[in-house]
C-alpha cells in the first residue's frame, strides 16, 4: 500500500489497482494515492516491516483487550488482523476488510493457519466496509485512509458502525518529517487528516508519536455526522 521514494524498481514492479489517477479529496484538496493490487501482497509481509513500523508497538497504543468487537479496514493479508485478533482473544472478534477477493482469500488462509478463529472477513466496496451498525469499538486503517477513493462515503459508513465510545484509528506516515522514506502521496500531516475527518462527523482525540515513522491518530465520532 505504500511505496518508498527510494525504491523507484519496487514502484514499477508493483501493479496498481488502479492506474488512472483517484483524483483529490474533496475536502482538502490532498492528492489520493493509488492502491497496490494484490500481485504486490508480499511487500505487506517483508521481513523488515517489524523495525520500520513497529507494529506490535502500535497494538499496544490502542489497549485492546479481550471480548472487544475490532475492524481492520484495508486488512490486505492479515498482518495487523491476526495481531488485533490475539489481543481481543476467542470473545473478541475482528473484521477483517477489503475491496479484493484475493486479499480475502490469502487472509482467510493465515487467519487459520494461524488458528485463529474470531476473525471474519469482509468483502468491502471503496465506499462502504459492510460492517454491522453501531457494532464496533475501533476500527483501524493502517497506510490505507490515503488511498480511499471515495473518503466521504467510507468515513460516513464507518460513523454509522461504530458504536458512540468507538475509537476510528489512522497510521499514516509522517508527511512533516523529510527524512520519512516514503513517496509524499503516501504520507499525510496531521492538520490533513484532522480537516478531512473533521469534516466528516469526527474528532481528533489523541495524536501518539512514538512510533519510528509514522503517526497514531485516534478520532471519536462526534454525535452526528455530517447529512449528505
Amino acid at each position: 500500500m505504500l511505496f518508498p521514494r527510494f525504491t523507484a524498481a519496487l514502484l514499477i514492479s508493483l501493479p496498481l489497482l488502479a492506474w488512472q489517477d483517484p483524483g483529490v479529496d474533496p475536502v482538502s484538496g490532498r492528492h489520493i494515492a493509488p492502491v497496490m493490487s494484490a500481485a504486490g501482497a508480499g511487500w505487506l509481509d517483508r521481513p523488515e516491516r517489524a523495525s520500520e513500523e513497529q507494529p506490535d508497538k502500535a497494538i499496544d497504543a490502542l489497549h485492546l483487550t479481550p471480548g472487544m468487537t475490532v475492524a481492520d479496514i484495508g486488512a490486505g493479508t492479515g498482518y495487523m488482523t491476526l495481531r488485533m485478533a490475539r489481543r481481543v482473544g476467542p470473545t473478541g472478534k475482528v473484521y477483517a476488510v477489503d475491496i479484493q477477493q484475493i486479499m480475502i482469500d490469502r487472509l482467510t488462509d493465515n487467519a487459520r493457519h494461524a488458528g485463529l478463529a474470531n476473525v471474519q472477513p469482509v468483502l468491502g466496496l471503496p465506499a462502504d466496509p459492510r460492517l454491522p451498525a453501531a457494532a464496533i469499538d475501533l476500527a483501524l486503517m493502517v497506510d490505507v485512509y490515503h488511498e480511499l477513493s471515495q473518503p466521504q462515503a467510507m468515513l460516513d459508513a464507518l460513523h454509522r458502525a461504530l458504536k458512540p465510545s468507538g475509537r476510528l484509528v489512522l497510521l499514516e506516515y509522517r508527511k512533516e518529517d523529510p527524512s520519512v522514506p516514503i513517496r509524499p502521496e503516501h504520507e499525510m500531516t496531521v492538520a490533513q487528516a484532522r480537516q478531512e475527518l473533521e469534516a466528516s462527523g469526527f474528532f481528533l482525540a489523541q495524536v501518539i508519536e512514538t512510533l519510528p515513522r509514522q503517526h497514531i491518530l485516534i478520532f471519536r465520532p462526534s454525535p452526528a455526522a455530517p447529512q449528505r
